[in-house]
C-alpha cells in the first residue's frame, strides 16, 4: 500500500545568472511520478544536480510546486494550508538533512532541540516530553547525558544521530533522509547507515532515502529510483537494478563503482560529456547527449515507460 504519491510533478524557480542578474528558469523536477509503499526504504540515486535534494523538498512543502499532486495518506499535501493540518503533517513526515553541522541549532542544548518540536505541534505534558526525548536519544546509541551538551560538543556522526532523534520523537510514518552520511567519514557512514536500517526493521518505517552513493543504496534499499534531469528514468527491485540495469545511465552509475562490477557481468558504460545545465535541458531523451547509443529518434522524442517485471520499469527507445 503506498504511503505516498506523486503525480506529474514539476518544480522550477528562478536564477540570477553572473554580473547582469538575468534569471533563467531552473526546471530541477520534470514530471515525476513515484510511489513510497508503506515499511519500504525507496533510494533515489543519480548524480549531483539531478534534482534529487529539490525533489525531498517538494514532499516537505520546503519548496513551491510548479504543477503536479502530491499525496500522503490519500490527503493532496499541496493543499494543506491551515495550521493545524500543517502540523499533522510535519508529524507524520520528517527529514534528515545532509548536513550535521548546519542543522541543529548552535544556541539550544540538545535535551531542547529534541523537545522543541513536540511543545510546539502536541500537548504533552513536560514529563511526557522528557521521557520521550530521553528514549529518542537512547534508540540512536547515545547516552542520556548527551540531552544537557550542546551541538559543538559532539562528533559529525554524533550529530548525526541527532538529527536522526529529532526526526524520531513525533514517532513520524516516513523520514525523508537527504544525503544522510555523504559529509561524514566512511568508518562512521556506515554505523549510520546501519542505525538507519536498524530502525527500518524495528519500527516499521518507511525511508524515502537520497544518495549518490549507489554501495550504500543497495546495503539499504528495498527499491531503486535512478533520476537523471528531473525524470525518473528507471525503477526496480535493488536486485532488479543492480542484476540487470536497463537504461544506460543506470549502468554507467554501475560501471562507475568497481566494487559492484568485480563480480558482476554488467556491460560497462562511459558517459560523454558533463550532465547538461537545469537551465537548458536538451530536446526528447534528456539523456540523448551524453548517451553511447544514441539514435536520431531519441534527438526529438521522448521514450515511454517500458514494463520488465510488476517491479521493473525502464525509459528508453533501446527497447520496443
Amino acid at each position: 500500500m503506498s504511503l505516498l504519491e506523486t503525480d506529474e510533478l514539476y518544480v522550477e524557480y528562478t536564477s540570477k545568472k553572473g554580473v547582469t542578474g538575468q534569471e533563467q528558469i531552473v526546471r530541477a523536477v520534470n514530471g515525476i511520478s513515484l510511489d513510497i509503499r508503506r515499511g519500504e526504504v525507496l533510494s533515489v540515486a543519480g548524480e549531483s544536480g539531478c534534482g534529487k535534494s529539490t525533489l525531498a523538498k517538494a514532499l516537505m512543502k520546503l519548496t513551491e510546486v510548479k504543477s503536479g499532486e502530491i499525496f500522503f495518506e490519500g490527503k493532496n499535501v499541496i493543499n494543506l494550508k491551515t495550521k493545524s493540518e500543517l502540523q499533522d503533517f510535519y508529524k507524520k513526515v520528517q527529514m534528515i538533512f545532509q548536513n550535521p553541522y548546519s542543522s541543529l541549532n548552535p544556541k539550544m542544548k540538545i535535551g531542547q532541540i529534541l523537545s522543541e518540536p513536540l511543545e510546539i505541534n502536541t500537548k504533552l505534558s513536560k514529563k511526557q516530553i522528557t521521557e520521550i526525548v530521553e528514549e529518542k536519544i537512547s534508540q540512536v546509541g547515545l547516552d542520556k547525558s548527551a540531552l544537557n551538551l550542546y551541538p559543538h560538543e559532539f562528533s559529525g556522526g554524533q550529530r548525526q544521530r541527532i538529527a536522526i532523534a529529532r526526526a524520531l520523537v513525533s514517532e513520524p510514518e516516513l523520514i525523508i533522509a537527504d544525503e544522510p552520511v555523504s559529509a561524514l567519514d566512511v568508518s562512521i557512514q556506515a554505523q549510520i547507515i546501519n542505525l538507519i536500517k536498524y530502525l527500518k526493521d524495528n519500527f516499521n518505517l518507511t525511508f524515502l532515502f537520497i544518495s549518490h552513493d549507489l554501495s550504500v543504496i543497495r546495503y539499504i534499499s528495498d527499491r531503486i529510483a535512478i533520476m537523471y534531469l528531473g525524470e525518473i528514468v528507471e525503477l526496480g527491485l535493488t536486485e532488479e537494478i543492480f542484476q540487470s540495469p536497463k537504461h544506460p545511465y543506470t549502468a554507467a552509475l554501475l560501471s562507475a563503482v568497481p566494487q559492484i562490477n568485480q563480480n558482476n557481468k554488467i556491460q560497462q558504460v562511459k558517459l560523454n560529456g558533463e550532465l547538461p545545465s537545469p537551465q537548458h535541458l536538451p530536446s526528447g531523451c534528456k539523456f540523448h547527449t551524453r548517451c553511447p547509443y544514441v539514435m536520431e529518434k531519441c534527438k526529438t522524442q521522448v521514450p515511454e515507460e517500458k514494463f520488465f517485471s510488476d517491479f521493473h520499469t525502464c525509459k528508453c527507445f533501446l527497447y520496443p
